[in-house]
């Protein structure tokens, strides 16, 4: 019980780790981007090309996907991304789904239909003792990881002048233009900032949720799960929110694997039930 409830926690830091930045995007800039899955193709792809091809260490690649992904994403919100803030949402879900399928197709043509596996160096793989429980050390790795990227993501957004910002930018965008805030570059490195950390969960976690070119398609649910659940625009919202899920979703798959992934969608009814504006009571 105990090591399926570790498993469930690490699985779900992972889900929240990539679905954060859908979060804020959602949440703070009011853009529904169904395309956030291939940023984190994008950071797994990235993690791959360099370990495989350049004979990088996997902890490296790992910053290098986050940069990869923050990059293409600086580059597609002020070429394209931009142009549709202001267009109803049925717009920009198609859009971001036509990106998503060019996504999986330039990467089924790079890199070909089948999985991609990753090197592990050898002191994340096997298992650790942790308080007399053996569990698996990359997935101890994983919630280390996602602990400190959760800290830094608070500070940066509660703490900091950017932050002020950002806040501002969303509340009033021209009363902050006015005071002399540029409004279009918050938004550009917010958005590069969800895209990064979209890579760097896409990364960390091929060796849990696999890569191949379906990958965006395949996880674009449990990512809007997470916002939908937690909270759009939050971070506590959504991490609680992933840590459910991600809990429920395992147990059922270890316990009741004949009903597979129901257990998921079934949480997900109750909680929006109980919660219909999220777990910090705000809407998605």
């Amino acid at each position: 019980m105990i090591g399926v409830l570790f498993d469930g926690i690490a699985y779900g830091s992972l889900l929240f780790l990539i679905s954060v930045g859908l979060s804020v995007t959602m949440g703070l800039m009011n853009f529904i981007n169904l395309a956030h899955g291939a940023f984190a193709m994008l950071g797994g792809y990235v993690c791959v090309t360099l370990m495989t091809r350049a004979g990088l260490p996997f902890l490296l690649t790992l910053p290098l996907a986050f940069i990869a992904s923050a990059v293409v994403g600086l580059i597609l919100e002020r070429t394209l991304y931009r142009r549709l803030y202001k267009a109803p949402h049925l717009d920009q879900v198609l859009f971001s789904i036509g990106l998503t399928f060019i996504a999986i197709a330039a990467a089924t043509w790079l890199y070909g239909p089948q999985q991609q596996p990753v090197p592990l160096p050898d002191f994340l793989r096997g298992q650790v003792s942790l308080f007399g429980l053996d569990v698996g050390a990359y997935r101890l790795f994983m919630i280390g990881v996602v602990v400190v990227i959760t800290v830094l993501l608070a500070w940066l957004l509660e703490r900091t002048r950017f932050g002020a910002r950002i806040r501002a930018s969303v509340d009033n965008q021209a009363a902050s233009a006015g005071l002399g805030i540029n409004v279009n570059r918050i938004f550009s490195l917010t958005f590069a900032l969800g895209s990064g950390l979209a890579g760097l969960g896409g990364g960390l976690g091929i060796d849990v949720l696999g890569l191949d070119p379906t990958f965006p398609i395949k996880y674009m649910v449990y990512f809007l799960l997470v916002v939908a659940v937690g909270g759009a625009g939050t971070i506590r919202g959504p991490l609680f929110a992933a840590l459910i899920l991600g809990v429920f979703d395992v147990a059922g798959k270890y316990y009741v694997p004949e009903v597979g992934a129901f257990v998921i969608y079934a949480m997900m009814v109750v909680l929006l039930l109980l919660f219909p504006s999220g777990l910090l009571g705000r809407r998605a």
